[in-house]
């Protein structure tokens, strides 16, 4: 999994699990333990799919031009609405009033995006510069690079 997501996406799970332990304090206070902790994780499980979906739409819309990138955005991010509105559909059906719990996880998606300076910051200070290897995605430039090399 580490060639498939870059360093912001890691911090930006980084931040939601740590939303979803501060929400977690909150277990305390209700009554069926077991099922908010379920819906949290639900709702913090599908912000984390949300933000990796993010990442990835907005990195494959810049293969599609000026015409269709925008486009392009606003399509995923309907389909990422709606994914996230089935969740919390189905969390209301099969759970009742603890859909608030699940919608308390995908909050972390925004938390996150607020802390990313902090969490960016935390993951300098533990990891150091780099965290995750760099994504080879570009071999097309650095075949350019040698062959501009190997003409010289």
């Amino acid at each position: 999994m580490k060639d498939r997501i870059n360093r912001t996406v890691f911090e930006l799970w980084t931040g939601e699990l740590i939303f979803a332990l501060i929400a977690w304090i909150a277990v305390f206070f209700v009554r069926d333990k077991a099922i908010y902790s379920l819906c949290l994780l639900i709702g913090t499980l599908s912000a984390m799919a949300a933000s990796y979906h993010m990442w990835w739409a907005l990195d494959r819309a810049l293969d599609y031009g000026e015409g269709g990138a925008p486009k392009q955005i606003r399509l995923q991010f309907v389909y990422r609405y709606l994914g996230m509105c089935v969740v919390l559909g189905a969390v209301g059906i099969f759970f009742g009033s603890y859909v608030i719990a699940a919608f308390v996880g995908l909050l972390g998606i925004k938390f996150s995006a607020y802390m990313h300076p902090l969490t960016a910051k935390i993951s300098t200070l533990v990891y150091g510069q780099e965290i995750l290897p760099p994504r080879i995605e570009y071999l097309y430039d650095e075949e350019i690079k040698e062959t501009a090399a190997g003409q010289e």
